[in-house]
């Protein structure tokens, strides 16, 4: 019984020191990378690379992603994703994806400090150059678009080599 006490903690500490070891390594995939590696952002990837945003998004940043998920497109009405991607409608694709995107790496502690210093709202300014509004309603951040339009951050903190990803359950559309 001793023996498999000991060996249970021994177990335990071995894993909390692995676990600690994962927070203490720098992130060493970048924006691009971390959403490709996740599965509910399969048609996020799929318009990044579309609108020939790969590189760009790979480059130094840092980078804040709102990534939407496939369900936040889903949610699109029906065939606006499919118009999106045809190559006619490149800039159109281009300017929805960087209003996505904030110059600087803004982790959730830094979004809530800024909601609080705006007391109550913080409005971020997407590479796009239209603005984005973040407020809290209970303990959830919600991202406000300029159309009106309301995604709720459901992951947050993503880090990546070139910046961080929250996740969302929205697409944001812009004037």
């Amino acid at each position: 019984m001793k023996t498999k006490r000991i060996l249970s903690f021994a177990i335990l500490g071995i894993a909390f020191f692995a676990g600690m070891n994962c927070f203490a390594q720098k992130a060493t995939k970048n924006v691009v990378e971390v959403a490709i590696g996740s599965p509910d952002h399969t048609t996020l990837v799929e318009a990044v690379k579309a609108g020939s945003l790969v590189e760009t998004l790979m480059s130094k940043g840092p980078f804040t992603v709102f990534a939407p998920t496939n369900a936040a497109f889903d949610n699109l009405p029906e065939g606006t994703l499919k118009n999106l991607l045809e190559p006619s409608n490149l800039e159109t694709l281009q300017s929805i994806l960087t209003y996505h995107v904030v110059a600087g790496k803004l982790d959730s502690k830094g979004v809530i400090a800024a909601i609080k210093a705006g007391k109550g709202q913080a409005v971020l300014t997407t590479v796009q150059g239209a603005k984005l509004t973040a407020s809290l309603k209970g303990k959830s951040v919600i991202i406000t678009d300029e159309k009106g339009g309301i995604a709720v951050v459901t992951a947050v903190d993503l880090n990546a080599s070139n910046g961080v990803v929250h996740v969302i359950d929205g697409v944001l559309l812009h004037n």
